[in-house]
């Protein structure tokens, strides 16, 4: 005997399509959850890496900070040790100057002229002193600015001072040192050395002419065989 469905089978289709579309539904939902749980942990991931790369380039930036600093603090001692080195060489060239400088003075300085005080600023020498006349002033300077170690003398103020007859003129001048170097220069131009500190024979300028040996005339003899 046949068999009849008597239920509506077009519920039946809708009941079962209604299932399947909740089951499409909920896998779907579990889908997108699971994806965006795994794009979290990957995002996640990549944000620990970043973080590990940030901290290695904070320690790395710290230790160039140092190392700048250390950098820093050797080329200011550099400059330092420059500094210091310039001002041993520089003493080193006109270690000779104040030699010559006093010696100058001594040897340039006129009959009726007597130096009271002396000042040095940089290669500028102020001289203060008192001399019998204006003239003996004059012949002073005149003698400062033929020497090879001082030149370029300017009278600052001369007036008349007391009643002593030798000491009646009271002055003041400035004259410019000569340094070491520029001595040496004037000397290779001119032929000639620079006279040393302690007196003795200046030594040959190169490429002059060497000075001739001195000759020596044999005594004459006298018949009997003895030197008159």
């Amino acid at each position: 005997m046949a068999k009849i469905n008597l239920l509506p089978w077009r519920a039946e289709l809708r009941r079962q399509r209604e299932r399947e579309f909740y089951i499409m539904l909920g896998s779907a939902a579990v889908a997108a959850v699971l994806a965006w749980l795994v794009w979290g942990y990957w995002n996640g991931l990549r944000i620990d890496d970043q973080d590990g790369r940030n901290k290695y380039l904070s320690a790395e930036i710290v230790k160039l900070d140092d190392k700048l600093k250390e950098i820093k603090s050797l080329e200011a001692k550099r400059e330092k040790l420059i500094q210091q080195q310039k001002i041993i060489e520089k003493l080193q060239a006109t270690r000779s100057q104040m030699v010559h400088l006093f010696d100058e003075l001594v040897n340039t300085i006129p009959e009726g002229v007597r130096l009271t005080s002396m000042k040095q600023a940089g290669d500028v020498l102020t001289l203060l002193g008192v001399a019998q006349a204006n003239g003996n002033v004059a012949a002073y300077m005149t003698s400062l600015d033929k020497s090879q170690w001082l030149k370029g003398s300017d009278l600052q103020q001369t007036e008349v001072k007391g009643n002593d007859q030798r000491n009646r003129y009271e002055f003041g001048l400035t004259v410019k040192m000569i340094s070491p170097e520029q001595v040496a220069a004037a000397a290779g131009q001119q032929g000639t050395a620079p006279k040393p500190a302690d007196g003795s024979a200046p030594a040959p300028t190169p490429g002059a002419p060497a000075a001739p040996p001195p000759t020596t005339t044999p005594a004459p003899t006298n018949p009997a065989g003895g030197k008159s």
